[in-house]
């Protein structure tokens, strides 16, 4: 790749790193951010101060050892005691506040990336429209808090890298002095000729490791992709744990579960042959690094030019002057893991927005009831479901929804709800009312079972009332366990949960009721009672329902048929 190839990646990497960390340093707690920011950086400049006050040790220890001074020996040691007791101070509280900086940060970004993939569905719509963005879920829960790590750690190691070279540079200058050799007939002079040797030694470094380990960086993206979708099969097979047993599908999952740990198993060794092969280098370069500032300096030292502390002040001097300089070398692939995750992040924020700035249709304050105005409904390769629906239903009004498997039944709710992107026309709703969609197979939230009844309402406490309802839908043997706290959609048959969901409406009241064959695992006795019950309840507002079953007719004013290819036809 050539430096042009290169310089709009690197420009397109850092824009990426900025629109995903600026919105926390302008938010609400940017002030604290700030002054948290402020106090590293300063321990951190702490931290270099206290390495050039070890480098101007060296010279003094070793020169006492070399002159036999017992007496500048122990005051040596005494000097070191304190030296040691302050650095280690610093570096306590630079990690301790960096820690705190790094947690706060990501408990805003995590907040902030849940509530733009939670707002206005956009969590439903992301799965219609992008296909690339896998598993949210994993961005937000481990790439946000990687992505504020790495930054931080990164960051910082960047400035303590260069304020250590502009601290030891002009040290290793002076202490290393002229290199004077003749080169055909004439004097060749290099001044502070140790500092470019640590910089031409960090250069060299610098260009064979980016060579050797520019493929950690796809091989990191699709890692953390194949180990997310290796675990979304595992969430998968325990939803599902019913269903896959009575299918006996268990051996079925086992092959579909190993093919996704194949492609971890598989882009593993990738990316352990990458790092062999870097870490053949890297490991061998650090290890020359050793000696090579000895070897540079050891003629000066022989010719007595400067003594066995000047020789160790040198040697240490170019030990942080190319440590500084092998920034790139030593974070690497730290390096490599950053860019996957913010590639990522930014795949993500860019899939969300997109999300957001798809059409959809706000409904319409109207005096009362619903009202359709020749709405249009669509499927995503643009085959019309549903065209030109008009209807208006008023308060007391319930109408079933018919058609074939297909047909657009369960897609007209979702246009109604608001959360189905490929409509066009107009929704109109009495104003200041409250919606209630069941579905086919019932939300339980996480929680307990009394919260599961008034979801998404704030807990009830009338006990009598919510016995009485629980002997009519025939759960009775559920009270005890009412504010016991369980995973209720995998406690409860299906049955169980749809009469759960139809308590719900009884005891929300909603303005608007959508049901989408909310009754399907329900037995026919058990239908009528409960649907009576939730017609009652829904006498003062519109219930809208989607079911299969002639007997549901009995319970609605008006059927719409959808005839499939936009046809449709409301009769009473």
């Amino acid at each position: 790749m050539s430096i042009k190839e290169k310089a709009p990646t690197v420009r397109h990497l850092f824009a990426n790193f900025w629109r995903i960390a600026k919105p926390y340093w302008v938010s609400e707690d940017k002030y604290r951010a700030w002054g948290l920011l402020a106090l590293i950086i300063s321990l951190s400049l702490g931290l270099v101060y206290m390495n050039v006050q070890f480098n101007s040790w060296y010279n003094d220890f070793y020169n006492t050892l070399q002159n036999l001074d017992a007496k500048g020996f122990k005051a040596a040691l005494i000097k070191f005691g304190y030296l040691a007791f302050a650095y280690i101070v610093i570096a306590v509280y630079a990690i301790w506040f960096q820690q705190m900086l790094e947690i706060r940060w990501r408990r805003w970004a995590t907040i902030h990336f849940t509530q733009r993939w939670l707002s206005d569905n956009n969590f439903y719509r992301l799965q219609l429209t992008d296909k690339a963005t896998d598993n949210p879920d994993q961005r937000i829960a481990e790439d946000v808090g990687q992505f504020v790590s790495i930054s931080l750690s990164l960051s910082l190691g960047l400035l303590r890298s260069v304020v250590t070279l502009v601290s030891f540079i002009g040290i290793l200058w002076t202490l290393s002095g002229p290199l004077k050799f003749m080169l055909g007939g004439s004097e060749i002079n290099i001044p502070g000729y140790m500092v470019w040797a640590a910089i031409i030694y960090a250069l060299i470094g610098t260009g064979i490791t980016i060579l050797l380990g520019r493929p950690l960086v796809g091989l990191n993206f699709m890692q953390q992709r194949y180990e997310a979708d290796f675990r979304f099969g595992l969430v998968r097979v325990r939803e599902n744990a019913e269903s896959i047993a009575l299918y006996n599908g268990s051996k079925d999952e086992q092959e579909r579960l190993g093919n996704r740990f194949v492609n971890v198993v598989s882009n593993f060794w990738s990316l352990m042959r990458m790092n062999k092969r870097l870490t053949w280098f890297t490991s061998f370069w650090g290890q020359l690094a050793i000696i090579f500032p000895l070897i540079v300096a050891a003629p000066r030292f022989f010719a007595k030019e400067i003594p066995l502390g000047g020789l160790m002040q040198i040697n240490s001097a170019f030990g942080q002057v190319y440590g500084a300089l092998d920034f790139i070398i030593g974070s690497f692939s730290t390096l490599a893991n950053w860019k996957a995750v913010i590639d990522r992040l930014s795949t993500f924020e860019t899939s969300v927005a997109a999300a957001q700035a798809l059409p959809r249709i706000t409904p319409t304050p109207i005096a009362e009831g619903l009202q359709l105005d020749r709405l249009s409904v669509s499927k995503p390769d643009g085959e019309v479901l549903l065209s030109d629906l008009a209807m208006q239903l008023k308060a007391g009004d319930t109408l079933l929804i018919r058609g074939k498997s297909g047909a657009g039944k369960s897609t007209l709710l979702r246009a109604i709800a608001g959360i189905w992107p490929y409509a066009q026309g107009g929704i109109g709703m009495a104003g200041n009312t409250q919606s209630l969609f069941l579905s086919q197979k019932p939300y339980m939230p996480l929680g307990s079972l009394r919260a599961a009844l008034f979801y998404p309402q704030d807990v009830g406490h009338d006990d009598e009332l919510i016995s009485q309802l629980m002997a009519m839908a025939g759960l009775s043997h559920l009270l005890p366990r009412l504010d016991e706290i369980d995973a209720w959609s995998h406690v409860l048959s299906l049955g169980e949960q749809q009469r759960i969901a139809l308590l719900r409406a009884i005891l929300v009241k909603p303005d608007f009721l959508f049901m989408d064959e909310s009754t399907s695992a329900l037995d026919a006795d058990g239908e009528a009672t409960l649907y009576a019950a939730v017609r009652d309840a829904m006498k003062d507002g519109v219930m809208i329902s989607v079911g299969h079953r002639v007997g549901l007719t009995e319970y609605h004013k008006q059927v719409l048929d959808c005839q499939g290819q936009g046809k449709w036809a409301l009769n009473r």
